[in-house]
């Protein structure tokens, strides 16, 4: 690499702490987990090769044993989609062992009575890790944290200039530097129907005070349709999920309604932090030029709603709890 290329490539790049949540490398590059396996297939062979050494023939017992130390060594070493192999292989082994079929509801499906025949594996319970969604737009998880969704905007890096790229990399990198708590970062590629928008212009196409502009409106529109219509448009949808933990529970010793009050201030107060972060968040992203914005209830809501079933159509509006509900009787 010349050095003027080594010094854009420095002006380009920002240092980030590295992961310390990584587990620690023991020996060899290798984490206790790894060893773990290796050593576990490495006693496993041994132990086998002594006991059946003397009576199975050294050729067919090395055929045998190679097979399980070349196992034990791809389930430690190797990955699959940045998860550990042996860990990917349970979690598949839970997915197959579950249900395929889930059910809104806080019990149990009760199991078919002694003389009923039954096909197939009862439902069970939809666990969704989202509890429930505050007014304020935080979300609270079963796993104890409060998360807020703040949505962006996305900017055109190629086209600025070195200068203005090298700036937007270093405040980048000073927000990431920042950050003193899990944050996730979705990319979501999602399909834009200008259906709406065509209809939109041609609606107020006839308001316009020029006959010309009229044309060209009626016109943009017509192209919009065709558009939509003849290709597959996709659109960026970057969702910054920032997280605030709740704190433990109360002691055992503590009253009853006096344990209620204390886990509900202890909500208030993880969601608070969460949205000061979000506020923060953007603000710093504000200083990039990217718009963001902190989502509200009904906004974190549909996000829920499309990340569920993307691509569906939305799902009918429930009331909120400020709504009033009344009931018309005809006849």
């Amino acid at each position: 690499m010349s050095p003027a290329n080594h010094r854009s490539y420095e002006q380009y790049a920002a240092r980030i702490p590295a992961d310390i949540d990584q587990p620690d490398k023991i020996l060899y590059g290798l984490t206790a987990r790894q060893l773990a396996i290796l050593a576990g297939t490495a006693a496993a062979c041994l132990w086998a090769f002594l006991t059946f050494g003397p009576l199975v023939p050294f050729p067919m017992l090395i055929a045998v044993l190679v097979p399980v130390v070349a196992t034990g060594v791809v389930l430690a070493v190797a990955r699959h989609d940045g998860m550990n192999l042996d860990r990917y292989i349970l979690a598949a082994v839970r997915h197959l062992r579950g249900s395929r079929e889930r059910i809104t509801g806080a019990e149990s499906v009760q199991p078919p009575p002694a003389w009923c025949r039954m096909r197939g594996r009862l439902p069970e319970p939809l666990r969704l890790p989202v509890r429930a969604v505050r007014q304020d737009g935080a979300l609270e998880s079963d796993g104890g944290e409060v998360a807020v969704i703040v949505r962006a905007g996305t900017l055109t890096f190629g086209l600025r200039t070195p200068g203005e790229q090298a700036g937007l990399v270093a405040v980048f990198g000073r927000w990431l530097n920042s950050l003193d708590a899990p944050v996730q970062i979705l990319v979501q590629a999602r399909p834009v129907d200008l259906t709406g928008l065509a209809d939109h212009i041609t609606h107020h196409a006839p308001a316009l005070p020029d006959p010309a502009l009229e044309q060209a409106a009626y016109a943009h529109a017509a192209f919009l349709t065709d558009l939509g219509s003849t290709h597959d448009l996709l659109i960026r949808q970057v969702l910054i999920v920032i997280t605030g933990h709740i704190p433990a529970s109360a002691p055992a010793s503590v009253l009853p309604w006096r344990q209620h009050e204390r886990r509900r201030v202890a909500r208030n107060s993880a969601a608070a932090v969460a949205l000061r972060r979000a506020t923060e968040a953007v603000q710093s992203l504000a200083a990039l030029g990217v718009p963001a914005e902190v989502l509200d209830a009904d906004s974190a809501t549909a996000v829920l709603a499309e990340s569920l079933s993307p691509g569906e159509p939305p799902l009918v509006d429930n009331a909120t709890p400020g709504d009033v509900i009344t009931h018309r009787k005809e006849g």
